[in-house]
């Protein structure tokens, strides 16, 4: 089988970049991230195929040595169809993460800051114990109360991080617009007909 080096090479640049960003915490760059990978993955598939032939049409008086392999070229057709559908879930993110805080990044979890830290402290508290064994707590009484200072700076991230204003349901599906003020001027002048109609009536 012959293998097109510039193919070759197109996909090894384009699968690179991909990864390198789909990697980073920006969902626009995620998201060219998606497409070029999806590229170059096609792009591999395709350098599978050889050299270029002719149709896979096998009708009679064409030899079957110069006949394409159709199996690469549905694989990457099926592989464009599902960059597609890719492409699209994530940009409807990015969509989404721009309307709801105005900025497509993505920050770091807040139990997961919460696991690492507690993890690194128990790490840490395990090293003093086994470095002051025989001296007591005093002796890392500095290094205990930075961990407290610590965990309290954590607790006060995580308390600012979870305190979500307004109602929750307009900030998962967006909130309402605002009436404008002169839909709001005529709504106020006809519930003063209907009040003035309704006070004219005889009961």
């Amino acid at each position: 089988m012959t293998v097109s080096l510039s193919l070759l090479v197109c996909a090894v640049v384009l699968t690179t970049v991909g990864c390198i960003l789909i990697h980073t915490r920006s969902l626009t760059r995620v998201l060219v991230g998606v497409i070029v990978c999806g590229n170059g993955v096609n792009l591999f598939v395709l350098t599978t195929t050889g050299r270029a032939g002719v149709p896979p049409l096998l009708y009679p008086g064409v030899a079957h040595a110069r006949v394409t392999d159709p199996l690469p070229q549905a694989i990457a057709l099926t592989a464009v169809v599902i960059t597609l559908a890719t492409t699209a879930f994530v940009l409807a993110m990015a969509y989404r993460s721009g309307r709801l805080s105005g900025s497509d990044f993505v920050p770091d979890d807040v139990e997961d800051r919460r696991v690492v830290l507690r993890a690194e402290i128990a790490e840490e508290r395990a090293e003093l114990r086994e470095r002051y064994r025989g001296e007591g707590l005093r002796a890392w009484r500095d290094e205990r109360r930075e961990q407290r200072h610590r965990l309290r700076l954590d607790r006060a991230y995580q308390a600012r991080a979870r305190d979500a204003t307004g109602d929750l349901w307009d900030d998962i599906l967006g909130a309402d617009p605002q009436p404008s003020a002169e839909s709001a001027r005529d709504a106020a002048g006809g519930s003063a007909h209907d009040s003035a109609r309704q006070e004219k009536e005889p009961s």
